[in-house]
């Protein structure tokens, strides 16, 4: 059995990831949650894991989660996948057409979270927020905190790997390295090198993790 799937969008990624790090099998998905799931989904059915996690760069909810920080989820969230009414906008859950997705390992949040820390991380927890459209205004980020007080993270990935991992049954665990503020898109403000070089170290420790004789 192969230890950890872990599904990135893009190849900067996966590449710091591997930076310091040997034995990691790393996909590369492409953006969205639909690429993620299909691209996990894949590998998934052919292959047996022990865990799949979505990791990549991210905005962070300030204070929450301040840039250079790397955020282990408690819960994913399809923060836009839903309806707009006249009232605002109604998520999934309350159509009543939810599609059952499980939530992050809590076993495997606390273990990765700890291993993290103890790697000279700042680590956050909370939830992430899978988005289709990056948020880009201080009203879109105000809504979405306001829906979800707990958000410390946005992605565009996490809940369609979180999707492929229940269909095969197996934990999940999405980890975001923040680059930037969610907020206002202010490019000049990221810190993209940074949050890969946040990356690899995320690589070095899961690769700890996942060496034989581990418990």
């Amino acid at each position: 059995m192969y230890e950890f799937l872990l599904a990135t969008a893009v190849g900067a990624e996966r590449d710091a990831l591997q930076r310091r790090a040997d034995g990691l099998t790393v996909i590369v998905t492409g953006a969205g949650p639909a690429a993620a799931a299909t691209g996990a989904a894949w590998v998934l059915a052919s292959e047996p894991y022990k865990l799949a996690l979505s990791v990549g760069i991210g905005g962070g909810f300030a204070p929450r989660a301040p840039i250079g920080s790397v955020v282990v989820s408690t819960r994913v969230v399809a923060a836009d996948l839903g309806a707009d009414s006249p009232e605002g906008f109604l998520p999934i859950e309350e159509l009543g057409f939810a599609p059952h997705v499980e939530q992050p390992d809590e076993q495997w949040a606390a273990r990765i979270g700890t291993a993290l820390s103890q790697a000279g991380l700042q680590v956050v927890t909370g939830a992430v927020l899978t988005t289709t459209t990056v948020t880009g205004t201080a009203e879109r980020t105000a809504e979405l905190l306001a829906r979800h007080p707990d958000a410390a993270a946005e992605g565009m990935e996490g809940y369609g790997v979180a999707s492929a991992a229940t269909m095969a049954e197996l934990p999940f665990v999405e980890i975001r390295a923040i680059s930037n503020v969610v907020g206002p898109r202010d490019r000049d403000s990221w810190r993209i090198g940074e949050a890969m070089d946040v990356l690899a170290t995320v690589g070095q420790t899961l690769a700890a993790l996942q060496a034989p004789g581990v418990a």
